[in-house]
């Protein structure tokens, strides 16, 4: 009798399909072990917090007592560079590429919205097995195909639009006891809103701790409005740093105990030395500096360099970077020097996670993982960019950097030489006119790699299941003049643009205009009203008692198209757009 090919390891009294059953368990315990050994991810990312706005950088004046332990016990990137403002960074941070080839070069305009064909840090993880969730802030599209949920997070708790108190963001919300968006539908919370992202991701990380995660905890704070309860601003005040600044501040210093308590969670759950904690920031300082330097009293601190949030100078992109993992053999705490950004952390944390990178998706990016664990030898020579556009349709050399570890060329004209001149107070182009050249070079072929999509649009869509109905708001209109904050839109501004849509399905869908959010009680200011979109093009003359809404009901053939609408008022004749609409698939 031949022998069975299962006789090295035959089990006594065990049938056949029960011996399959046993190698399919213990396949399943070994990947389980391995999925364990995988490393878990936090990355914190904060909400207009500048390099200087933390104690362990050199300010003498706040208090961040629990990032100063984390970076105390972190490798620190030092050179470390993000888009002068808010989605660009994100958008990069989240794609490997950067930010304009994604769709993303505002933070208004229907230009905060990701590209539908983007692939996400959080795709990547969920691909590769990881629980996903978000915690915060996403600011990369309010509607499908681009809310977290569409982009590869299982669990998102966040608010609307670029901050708490904008247009997209729940009516009213003020940081305290606001209700913010679970899975994309609208849940209400008590407490402060950093304090309970960090509840929510703790949360979380609770219900997944033995599975490999990705929570991704992203502050509104400290961005403006500086709400903040007094007892956190108050001895800032009592120390003479003039408001906003010490709000500023207060609101930091509630940041920093979310992330003291977050530390203490992880060391009570066993799940420090197998987690990357990443701590950064979104781009330069909003309020950290007080901008009339003639003024007593304490100026804030920008660790020396020059410009703040939304400059192309070093003060508003060159951030705080700071990665503990102590199972990860980074070796002792210490500064990296090298030049790095926004664009290298998902190449860098798919390799130290074992995760396959996006395929037929060009990364701009490059992995830092030997870098951080210490390999800086033949660290390739690298030019990297960064530019504010904010604006329509992007410009050339519009409020941008051209950065390489010795020089700065600043909006292709002023030249720096960074190394001997952090504060680029000293401009050599005439000096070093072939330096000036080469980044020039450099640059333009940068934006003609960039200039393919330009007149590409992110699409809002109409009539998914996903989600329908489809609520837009004036945030991302298209055009001059974008009400992105509640108290424009209560101020009601003669204001209006357009919106980009794809109709997916033909069908009957019904549209409904709005100046308030439906149950705030309050009536749309108008005698008519218009809708056009696509060779839709219909008005209705409004009678009898005010309404808070009007409808139309149109049929719509299928495709990308143009959407938009007029609200003519009663007695100016001036008209404004819905700042609101629901559209939804009837059929």
């Amino acid at each position: 009798m031949k022998s069975s090919p299962f006789a090295a390891h035959r089990i006594p009294n065990v049938s056949f399909l029960g011996f399959i059953l046993f190698l399919l368990i213990s396949f399943q315990l070994t990947q389980s072990q391995a999925d364990k050994q995988r490393p878990n991810v936090i990355l914190i990312i904060t909400d207009d917090q500048g390099y200087g706005d933390l104690a362990c950088h050199g300010n003498s004046m706040i208090q961040t007592p629990s990032l100063d332990k984390l970076h105390s016990q972190s490798v620190r990137l030092t050179q470390f560079h993000v888009d002068p403002t808010c989605s660009p960074t994100r958008s990069a941070l989240m794609t490997g590429r950067y930010s304009t080839r994604t769709g993303v070069w505002h933070t208004i305009l229907g230009r905060s919205i990701l590209y539908k064909d983007e692939v996400t840090l959080a795709d990547v993880f969920k691909s590769g097995g990881y629980r996903t969730g978000i915690f915060g802030k996403w600011h990369l599209g309010d509607n499908y195909p681009s809310r977290p949920m569409d982009k590869g997070f299982e669990t998102s708790v966040v608010h609307g639009g670029g901050g708490v108190t904008q247009t997209p963001d729940y009516w009213d919300n003020d940081y305290f006891d606001d209700t913010y968006f679970r899975n994309g539908e609208p849940e209400k919370f008590e407490g402060y809103c950093t304090d309970i992202f960090f509840r929510e991701a703790k949360k979380f990380i609770s219900d997944h701790k033995k599975e490999p995660f990705f929570c991704y905890i992203t502050t509104n704070a400290p961005h403006g409005p500086f709400n903040v309860a007094q007892s956190y601003k108050q001895p800032y005040l009592d120390k003479g740093v003039p408001e906003p600044m010490a709000s500023f501040y207060g609101m930091i210093t509630n940041i920093d105990e979310n992330v003291g308590a977050l530390s203490k969670f992880l060391d009570t759950h066993g799940l420090t030395d197998n987690t990357i904690l990443i701590f950064m920031t979104d781009n330069g300082t909003a309020a950290g500096v007080v901008k009339n330097k003639d003024k007593e009293g304490w100026k804030g601190f920008n660790d020396g360099m020059r410009g703040q949030k939304g400059s192309a100078y070093e003060g508003g992109h060159r951030v705080p970077f700071f990665v503990r993992w102590p199972n990860g053999n980074l070796g002792n705490a210490r500064d990296v020097t090298k030049l790095t950004a926004h664009i290298d952390v998902l190449p860098t944390l798919a390799e130290f996670c074992d995760l396959d990178l996006p395929k037929e998706r060009h990364l701009d990016g490059i992995s830092l993982a030997n870098l951080i664990r210490g390999a800086e030898v033949n660290w390739p020579n690298r030019t990297l960019f960064v530019h504010s556009q904010r604006i329509e349709y992007p410009r050339k050399w519009k409020s941008c950097s051209v950065m390489t570890e010795e020089w700065r060329l600043v909006d292709g004209k002023e030249l720096y030489r960074i190394d001997e001149d952090r504060s680029q107070n000293h401009d050599v182009s005439e000096k070093f006119p072939q330096v000036v050249d080469n980044l020039r070079a450099q640059y333009d072929q940068w934006w003609a790699s960039l200039e393919p999509r330009f007149d590409d649009y992110p699409y809002i869509s109409l009539g998914n299941e996903a989600e329908n109905p489809t609520k837009i708001t004036a945030h991302d209109w298209h055009g001059r003049g974008v009400p992105w904050n509640q108290r424009m839109i209560r101020n009601m501004p003669y204001l209006n643009g357009y919106w980009m849509v794809n109709v997916e399905k033909t069908g009957w869908y019904r549209f409904t205009l709005r100046h308030w959010p439906k149950g705030t009680g309050k009536f749309i200011q108008a005698k008519q009203a218009r809708l056009k979109i696509a060779d839709v093009d219909n008005t209705i003359i409004l009678t009898g008692p005010e309404k808070e809404h009007v409808m139309f009901n149109v049929y719509l053939p299928q495709g990308k198209t143009k959407m938009q609408t007029w609200l003519t008022e009663k007695d100016s004749n001036k008209d404004r757009g819905a700042f609101f609409v629901d559209v939804e698939l009837l059929n």
